[in-house]
């Protein structure tokens, strides 16, 4: 089956003084044209060095590409010439970075970066720039658009910053759009909106969105499919249903542990991972955590496996459950 955007078998290093450290090594991720796809993983687990990877944002060196395919529309980006690239970003691929204070120039004014990033990419007049960009603002349901067009960043609150963002990525017509993190340093009531949007505009605009971020409820307030990232590798992936109710691999139930059901529970995170030695090189990444670990784990890696339906993940201790399940309903028909 082709996908709209597949991952295969990806693996990324960066050089350092010390020699070359992994940070991706990702077997598969793959979703259809319109879906929303969620990537869940703790800070440092490697999840914006993907966005940054896909968009080939990436310097290198230090950054290396050692083998891999980032298949989008059937086309490997990785394959592509900066030029190429060029007329990739913001016109078929954008990214809404974590922080719009940095994303933004200061010292223009909103309506001028919306107007520059649309001239540039869809070769308009100023003043047709600047209809379209008035546009967009609405778009993303921004009151006043008028006014708020010839205000500067610093004189926005950060959800309309963030709103601003989102419609500099849609001005030019993408139709897969990388949200890093888009909430992060936003509070709950403008998070909510945030999310609205998003999930709005993707099925308003049939725009594909991969969701990046840290907490799981987040990703299932917008996304039909998941996968969970750890040190660069995905542990588990599927429908949000599978994963997130009925989480296989020990990292991903020790995320869902780490969120406080009601404002009074306290959380004791010493008690939601164990200590000890790292694994071989050729062990499981969440070895020195896991609460769950054998003598295998520390030996051998494990590759992604099926669950059930849509459900895959990478732990020997699931791939046990499945194959036990298997023989379970097998006995049954049997009998």
């Amino acid at each position: 089956m082709n996908h709209y955007f597949e991952i295969k078998d990806l693996k990324l290093s960066f050089k350092t003084y010390e020699g070359k450290k992994r940070v991706l090594d990702i077997e598969h991720l793959a979703f259809n044209k319109g879906e929303a796809y969620g990537l869940i993983g703790e800070s440092g687990a490697g999840k914006t060095v993907l966005a940054l990877t896909i968009l080939k944002l990436l310097a290198t060196p230090p950054a290396l590409v050692e083998s891999g395919q980032i298949l989008f529309n059937g086309e490997d980006l990785l394959s592509k010439s900066e030029n190429d690239m060029r007329l990739i970003r913001g016109k078929k691929i954008s990214m809404i970075f974590q922080d719009p204070m940095s994303t933004l120039n200061p010292v223009f004014t909103v309506g001028e970066q919306l107007r520059q990033v649309i001239q540039h990419n869809r070769g308009v007049t100023k003043k047709e720039a600047h209809r379209m960009a008035l546009e967009t603002i609405d778009l993303v349901k921004l009151p006043d658009a008028k006014n708020l067009i010839n205000k500067y960043p610093h004189e926005l609150s950060g959800g309309q910053r963030q709103r601003i963002i989102i419609a500099i990525a849609l001005s030019c017509g993408a139709e897969l759009l990388i949200a890093d993190e888009p909430t992060r340093n936003l509070d709950v009531t403008i998070q909510a909106g945030i999310l609205k949007l998003i999930a709005e505009l993707q099925r308003d605009l049939k725009v594909s969105v991969l969701f990046i971020a840290n907490n799981p409820g987040l990703v299932s307030a917008v996304c039909n499919s998941v996968a969970i990232l750890h040190q660069g590798k995905i542990v588990e992936k599927g429908t949000v249903r599978e994963v997130l109710r009925q989480p296989v691999h020990p990292y991903t139930a020790a995320l869902l542990s780490a969120i406080p059901r009601n404002k009074h529970e306290k959380i004791d995170l010493k008690k939601l991972m164990a200590s000890g030695e790292a694994a071989g090189n050729g062990g499981c990444s969440y070895y020195s955590q896991c609460l769950k670990r054998q003598h295998k784990c520390q030996q051998t890696s494990p590759a992604l496996q099926l669950i059930n339906g849509s459900h895959f993940a990478a732990c020997h201790l699931g791939v046990e459950r499945s194959e036990l399940n298997e023989c379970s309903s097998l006995a049954s028909k049997i009998s």
